[in-house]
């Protein structure tokens, strides 16, 4: 059995010379207590060198993520083959054997192995003193610390989301202060609680004024305005609260301390995030602020990671329940999360808030990416994309106030028709000329072929008289029964050149006779008339006949 043990000067291969000692792990460390000892259970039998620092910085960074190094499997390869080789990290082995298929083992024997072979390293690798391996730790452990940070601390965007999760813990501790505040001191001066509302000035009055009864003979000019603090010292000498003892209003007072205290600090630490964001996201910053740009960068966990998400990620960030609810039930997904809060989605209207988070998502992502990869510090890109995001916004509310302005199928444009003498208001423009009003045909009161040119078809006017008086009375009569039927039964509507079908369209027909339709003789009027009254009659027994099938049915089927 082989044995690899990592150095910071290269990899050693040690031969385990008793491997049935293995087997009684509890015991092993008694043969590393002495050089002699250990000289008799292990044998160095290969040392890997590193060529340089890089060489040792490129081996330990891949077996921190047990990734298997270039050079190490050369070694391994060329000493190896057939062995059994006893290795401390198991994924390492598990990489070792798939692809160069040699047998690692992982124990808690072998873990004993590494821990006396550590112990007595500088004993069994001639050559490599103690005095030497320490600075060449030190080295390598700093060269890859620096690597994995692989930013300037300038560049430490962990300050970040420190610094906002502080900011929001602190509101909310802010907030619960100044309430128990209002409630401790309402029962003293009750009417203060709504003629100050910001509570850091409600706290600083209560400070300064104490009871009460001093409001008169106190200057409130450093807190509040004129107006507010007259209409204070009027409420303070007709208030209904109880009074209060000395010893309690020196509580209250320790309480105002703590609220004035807290709201200095966090104006101090937001001074600080403010500063920090401009260091490290400067085109996030001019995107979204900087409280937006660190709740987004806190929410991601870090710079880079945020960088690795998509415009799409970007833009419902933190809507995440909502998302996957969305998901779940079948509905509309969000349109925004965290990014709501940015000053140019506040400026859109409600019905552009969506466009305009999708845009801003897309040009915060790229800015992202910029400060997070990128070498330089200015936001130049960030301010071009602030640029194109403006000008998409106006675009739009420009858009929706042509649309208002115009006609609803102008599409943004307004409609304008050309003149034409001809056209009607509200009409298609005419195919042909307008008729012109012809001056000869007009007859006037002294011309004479005008009885002439009337045809008499009776013989007298009289005649004439009675006639149209009895068919205008059968024709009433006639249509009074349709008229009902007409009333009884729902009306349709009537496309043209349809053929009537329907009795309701008999009906109207009914109606609609006149004597002026029939010019035949008094007997076929009447013939007319009522055989049009008995198909009116008809058709309104059959929708009495179906509206009492269709009662029975839903009787029954109830």
């Amino acid at each position: 059995m082989l044995a690899l043990f990592e150095t910071p000067a290269g990899f050693a291969l040690f031969k385990v010379l008793n491997e049935g000692k293995l087997d009684a792990s509890e015991e092993l460390y008694k043969e590393f207590e002495t050089a002699d000892a250990a000289r008799k259970m292990v044998k160095l039998k290969a040392f890997d060198k590193f060529e340089n620092t890089t060489d040792a910085l490129n081996a330990a960074s891949h077996l921190v993520d047990s990734k298997l190094p270039k050079g190490l499997r050369k070694f391994l390869k060329k000493q190896c083959q057939g062995e059994t080789l006893a290795i401390a990290d198991s994924k390492l082995g598990k990489a070792i054997s798939d692809k160069l298929e040699i047998n690692c083992v992982n124990n808690a024997a072998v873990a004993e192995l590494m821990r006396g072979l550590r112990s007595q390293l500088s004993e069994l690798i001639s050559g490599l003193a103690g005095h030497d391996m320490a600075p060449m730790s030190l080295g390598l452990s700093h060269s890859l610390s620096r690597y994995k940070l692989k930013f300037s601390p300038d560049k430490v965007d962990t300050m970040i989301v420190q610094a906002i999760g502080l900011l929001d813990d602190l509101d909310k501790e802010l907030n619960t202060y100044a309430m128990r505040v209002r409630e401790w001191y309402g029962w003293h001066f009750p009417e203060l609680a709504k003629i100050v509302q910001d509570n850091v000035q409600y706290a600083k009055s209560v400070k300064l004024m104490g009871s009460r009864t001093n409001a008169a003979d106190l200057d409130f000019s450093g807190i509040l305005q004129e107006e507010v603090e007259s209409e204070m010292k009027e409420a303070a000498v007709i208030s209904m609260g109880t009074e209060v003892s000395e010893h309690d209003m020196l509580n209250i007072k320790s309480l105002c301390d703590q609220v004035i205290a807290l709201s200095e600090y966090r104006g101090q630490l937001f001074d600080y995030l403010r500063s920090r964001m401009n260091a490290i996201a400067p085109n996030l910053t001019v995107m979204v602020g900087e409280l937006v740009g660190a709740r987004l960068i806190a929410h991601a966990g870090s710079l880079v990671n945020l960088a690795k998400h998509p415009a799409s990620t970007v833009q419902i960030l933190g809507a995440e329940k909502a998302l996957f609810r969305a998901l779940k039930t079948k509905h509309e997904t969000p349109k925004y999360g965290l990014i709501y809060h940015a000053s140019l989605i506040g400026q859109a209207a409600p019905k552009f808030k969506g466009k305009i988070s999708r845009v801003l998502a897309a040009k915060s992502a790229l800015s992202i990416r910029m400060d997070a990869l990128g070498d330089t510090t200015e936001a130049s890109i960030g301010i071009e994309s602030r640029a194109k995001v403006e000008a998409r916004l106006r675009q739009l509310e420009g858009r929706a106030l042509g649309k208002s302005i115009s006609t609803p199928g102008s599409k943004g444009k307004p409609n304008i028709q050309v003149y034409d003498k001809d056209r009607k208001s509200g009409t298609p423009g005419l195919l042909s000329a307008g008729k012109v009003y012809n001056t000869s045909a007009d007859v006037t009161m002294d011309a004479a072929p005008t009885v002439e040119a009337i045809p008499s078809t009776d013989a007298s006017p009289e005649k004439k008289k009675k006639k149209k008086s009895k068919d205008a009375a059968e024709d009433a009569t006639a249509a009074e029964p349709a008229a009902e039927i007409t009333d009884a039964t729902p009306k349709k509507k009537k496309s043209k050149g349809a053929v009537i079908s329907t009795p309701e369209a008999t009906v109207a027909v009914a109606v609609a006779v006149t004597p002026e339709l029939t010019k035949s003789g008094k007997k076929k009027r009447k013939a007319e008339a009522e055989a049009v009254a008995e198909t009116a009659v008809e058709a309104a027994n059959g929708l009495e006949k179906k509206k009492k099938k269709k009662k029975k049915s839903k009787e029954e089927s109830a």
